[in-house]
């Protein structure tokens, strides 16, 4: 949206995952091994803290949260730590006490208007409605008057029963004109909690009918419902057929538009049914937005957790904060909010399907596999699906089982494109792999077509050339157009490296392995390779070195050859046949290598 960047200055002072308190820092003398506290009362409380410490640092915020609130429990005077325990305990959703200590903060001087909102929407929830308005007009400055101000405020008039403010409030945001989709969705939500039909129709199909506006996965849930509820099943099922995509949410689509073609309008009910509802709405509009930028995913992360707090039936809700965790590397916690998500829920398949991208993030190759099969058994047709489950049983090393699942990807796609070059390109690994080469070529040249030279199908068919000493010239042709493509590859270095040493280039070999193996220091093909290059360039200590390294490291490639890597440590290396090539062709190439 264009107020974006305007917007985050509400990120300011709202960090979740940092340090905390630095009060028991200056209670500390520096003179001494031993702690020394000016104040004794911080003694007992300063064991729990440097467990909530250690906790924070692991990522484990609800048990920090405890360790935090024990050392409180100690030093109660602690603002410093008060102020930040609020927002992670928020963040947890553990919303009644973030607001306990939101209140204590504010009695302590704490100005943050953070503390505000957290206690408003935990009145939002126990119904105090007149109670949330005067919090929340506490708030100061102007992304709080004109955005989240009136978001929340027309909900809690709407707690209150009252049409005309609930719509005046909502108003400050229609003025913003890259809000407009979020001004008349709301105003609909709030016409047909109010019963008014009409109105709340007009709001809808400005959504509807403008092309230039957006719509959200969300407002075709909402207003599909509203039309079967008014008696409009042909322009709910008109509207849930109009939308299509090839990514995660083609299935939520397919879903919602049987879902819509089956609904029985006589048994539908209305999704906004209360005002907390209503507010979890608001909430997650406020987050969706904030989300949309790097710099606001703390403050998206609290304010999705408000909203799962308002609706804990909000499914749209929990993925976005599961997206937020992913997007933080917390792929078990990810996972555990996904569990929350019923079978029921139009997102519950694509859940599934990013359960198991998490478990492979979490390199549980079994699990990933066994959930993707039972996914591909109930949509046989998805490439997607189909493509994700061969990468688990490739990585697997089950590379004839993998190319069965490549080769139906392919199959099931209508007609191929050039964002298909992936399923190829992953075919032709598996194909090389399994010793199949004359089929992998076949598949990696198909996928360079497809791509228009993708760096990653350029640096496989290229190395892979290299090492069989075939086609040289245009092998290293491929290698040096991948890495000037992605130069910062470690992967894609090392084959430039090793392209180099097969030439016996040693000199420039070393430059290149050396550059990937500082990229990719856990990596044992790059330091094996590293130490023949050493070898040959007259460093053997440091060969010898690599060599041993290297038989330290996992081999994730598969061709380290650890009895030859023992036998080179040993005896060292006698030659290197170099291939015949065309040295005009190949120093033309190296002219063509970027330089850093």
């Amino acid at each position: 949206m264009a107020k974006l960047g305007y917007i985050f200055f509400l990120v300011l002072g709202i960090i979740i995952f940092n340090s905390c308190s630095n009060r028991w820092d200056e209670n500390k003398s520096d003179n001494s091994t031993n702690i020394v506290y000016k104040d004794p009362t911080l003694k007992k409380s300063y064991g729990a803290y440097l467990a909530g410490r250690v906790a924070h640092l692991r990522r484990n915020f609800n048990k920090a949260a405890d360790y935090y609130i024990q050392a409180l429990n100690d030093d109660p005077k602690n603002q410093d730590l008060i102020s930040r325990l609020y927002v992670i305990l928020a963040s947890q959703g553990r919303i009644e006490e973030a607001a306990k200590y939101a209140r204590q903060s504010l009695k302590n001087g704490d100005n943050n208007n953070f503390t505000y909102i957290i206690i408003a929407v935990e009145e939002m929830k126990k119904g105090q409605f007149q109670n949330v308005n005067t919090t929340i007009n506490k708030l100061d400055g102007p992304v709080y008057k004109q955005f989240i101000i009136p978001l929340m405020s027309a909900w809690a008039y709407a707690g209150l029963n009252d049409h005309d403010k609930a719509m005046k409030a909502l108003s400050g945001i229609s003025k913003e004109k890259s809000f407009k989709a979020l001004y008349h969705f709301h105003a609909g939500m709030l016409n047909d909690y109010f019963d008014r039909k009409d109105e709340a129709q007009k709001h809808y199909e400005i959504i509807v009918n403008e092309e230039t506006l957006e719509m959200s996965f969300r407002a075709l849930q909402v207003i599909t419902n509203f039309y079967l509820r008014t008696g409009q099943k042909d322009k709910a099922v008109a509207l849930s057929q109009k939308y299509n995509d090839e990514k995660l949410m083609a299935d939520m689509l397919r879903r919602l538009d049987n879902n819509v073609a089956k609904a029985d309008p006589e048994k539908t009910q209305k999704i906004i049914d209360n005002p907390n509802k209503g507010m979890s709405e608001a909430l997650f509009s406020i987050a969706a937005t904030l989300r949309q930028g790097a710099s606001g995913i703390d403050i998206a992360h609290i304010f999705i957790c408000l909203s799962i707090y308002s609706n804990q039936d909000y499914d749209l809700a929990k993925l976005l904060l599961a997206d937020i965790l992913e997007n933080r590397e917390m792929y078990e916690e990810a996972n555990e909010i996904y569990e929350q998500i019923p079978e029921s829920s139009e997102a519950y398949y694509s859940v599934q399907v990013k359960k198991a991208n998490n478990l492979v993030a979490l390199q549980d190759y079994p699990g990933a596999e066994l959930l993707l099969k039972s996914l591909a058994l109930e949509t046989p047709n998805n490439y997607q699906l189909l493509l994700d489950l061969g990468d688990v049983l490739r990585i697997r090393n089950k590379q004839e089982e993998a190319v069965k699942y490549y080769e139906y990807a392919i199959k099931s796609v209508p007609q191929i494109e050039s964002q298909h070059w992936i399923l190829y390109y992953a075919l032709g690994i598996s194909y090389e792999r399994s010793g199949q080469w004359k089929k992998a070529e076949q598949n990696l040249k198909t996928a360079i077509d497809l791509s228009q030279n993708h760096y990653l199908v350029l640096n496989y068919l290229g190395y892979s050339w290299i090492k069989r000493g075939e086609n040289i010239e245009e092998a290293f042709g491929m290698i040096v157009d991948a890495y000037n493509q992605s130069p910062n590859d470690g992967n894609i270095a090392d084959s430039l490296g090793w392209a180099f040493y097969i030439l016996g280039m040693y000199d420039n070999a070393i430059v290149y392995l050396e550059k990937a193996n500082q990229m990719e220091p856990a990596n044992a093909l790059i330091s094996d390779h590293l130490g023949d290059a050493y070898w040959f360039g007259g460093r053997r200590n440091e060969a010898r070195f690599q060599w041993k390294h290297a038989l330290t490291l996992e081999d994730e490639s598969g061709e380290v050859d650890r009895k030859a890597t023992k036998r080179k440590i040993r005896d060292g290396l006698s030659q290197n046949k170099v291939p015949d090539f065309d040295k005009k062709i190949i120093e033309e190439h190296i002219s063509a290598i970027i330089k850093e």
